[in-house]
């Protein structure tokens, strides 16, 4: 019987989970995807759009830091809801309004909604599923992102040039605010709330070789491995939003492709984002299922650096080969290879801070690394656009192709420095 609650319970909330964090991204995007449809109707400059997207990133980074160390103090759906809630309405006043400074303010409140999203959701994964099986839901969870990245841009495309980018996002924050009321009802914080044992006390009995639960706050910030983690997931992420944000208009802008085309690779990326999720999570439990988990190098990390090493392969590419009479499929396939190489190591960086971690660190672990990452979220919207204005599309992604090389040969040297964070024990160490 017992059994039987967890499987119907753990679909239902994940399912609420996979849709609410689909609408938080797509609401997240909105601006990115109407952009082309927006500046015909307002004039704006690359200096006005990398001050909105950065306003967000930036608040978005702060609100993830704050919610992921509080998100073990506060009701895991509440904070799901009404960040999802709050993030709908802002998306409704936006569209309301036709100013820079507006713009900016809302984008910036957007992004504090936006930080309330997935700390609960990695919190309700780690209490209603298995350590062997955390890594693949995590990734499949991370694909609600790509599913609304890659459907996003062509549904919004299509609806500005139909009716108006002013009603797409009236439209689609009113449909986030009306989701939040159901994922309060639908989402449980953990097993106990329905009556049902909880599962990670058993599950912590058999993590042989774990971070001490006595672990000193001091001890845990000086963890190289965290910073490792932190440095890299900034530049990934970083690279990841230049493509997802400013993608679509290198390719309108300087190699001459239509707007249905730039639209048309961001959904391409996404597609290939959501695989790369799904292959990262996957086969990197099948290393730790085979090998375990241990004090020193991470079973994961061979897909990690894999994926990290495509995405170079694939920044270079999509810079030098793409020109105006490239083949459609040339330019696709370079958005899913890039999506793959990105996405996966996204996955991944979230998934070994939260498991590396103290149990008693884990949300701020994995706050921090959040944190870093969105920096880098933030370094690629207005400094980004602030080197393409003044050099090109060209030399602002060979910037950020050169720092992607540059982290993948560090975190392939820095492999197997002890990644267990904390104290450990020393039989285990």
């Amino acid at each position: 019987m017992a059994t039987t609650g967890y499987g119907y319970y753990r679909g239902t909330i994940f399912l609420a989970m996979f849709v609410g964090y689909m609408l938080y991204y797509f609401n997240r995007k909105t601006f990115s995807f109407v952009m082309p449809s927006l500046m015909q109707e307002i004039k704006l400059d690359k200096d006005d759009l990398g001050m909105i997207t950065s306003s967000q990133s930036l608040a978005y980074a702060i609100s993830k830091f704050i919610s992921g160390v509080l998100s073990d103090q506060i009701s895991a759906r509440w904070l799901f809801s009404i960040g999802l809630f709050l993030v709908g309405g802002i998306n409704v006043v936006f569209s309301w309004s036709s100013t820079v400074a507006v713009f900016s303010g809302l984008w910036f409140l957007n992004g504090l909604g936006q930080g309330l999203g997935w700390p609960p959701c990695g919190r309700v994964l780690r209490k209603w599923f298995e350590p062997s099986q955390f890594g693949t839901w995590w990734a499949i969870l991370c694909c609600s992102m790509n599913l609304a990245g890659s459907l996003g841009p062509i549904i919004a495309t299509v609806m500005a040039q139909t009716y108006s980018w002013r009603t797409t996002l009236s439209i689609s924050g009113m449909i986030c605010m009306m989701a939040s009321f159901v994922c309060l009802m639908v989402i449980k914080n953990e097993p106990k709330d329905v009556g049902l044992p909880n599962i990670e006390a058993a599950a912590k009995k058999g993590k042989a070789g774990s971070s001490s639960d006595n672990s000193t706050l001091k001890d845990f910030l000086l963890s190289p491995y965290l910073w490792l983690l932190s440095v890299a997931y900034l530049v990934v992420f970083g690279v990841k939003t230049a493509c997802t944000d400013w993608g679509q208009l290198f390719l309108i802008q300087d190699k001459g492709q239509s707007t249905i085309m730039g639209s048309s690779y961001m959904s391409a990326l996404e597609v290939g984002g959501l695989l790369g999720s799904l292959a990262a999570g996957y086969y990197s439990d099948k290393a730790v299922a085979k090998q375990g988990i241990r004090s020193y190098g991470n079973p994961r990390h061979f897909i990690l650096i894999s994926m990290m090493a495509g995405l170079c392969v694939s920044m270079y590419l999509f810079r030098v080969t793409v020109t105006p009479d490239s083949s459609k499929v040339w330019i696709l396939t370079l958005g899913a290879a890039l999506g793959f190489s990105s996405y996966g190591p996204m996955a991944l960086f979230g998934v070994i801070a939260n498991e590396s971690a103290p149990s008693n660190y884990c949300g701020m672990s994995h706050a921090i690394v959040s944190l870093m990452a969105n920096i880098g979220g933030f370094l690629s919207g207005l400094p980004f656009s602030t080197i393409a204005k003044h050099h090109g599309w060209e030399m602002a992604f060979w910037v950020a192709e050169t720092m992607c090389v540059a982290s993948t040969v560090g975190f392939f040297l820095f492999r197997n420095v002890r990644t267990k964070m904390g104290q450990v024990s020393k039989k285990a160490d």
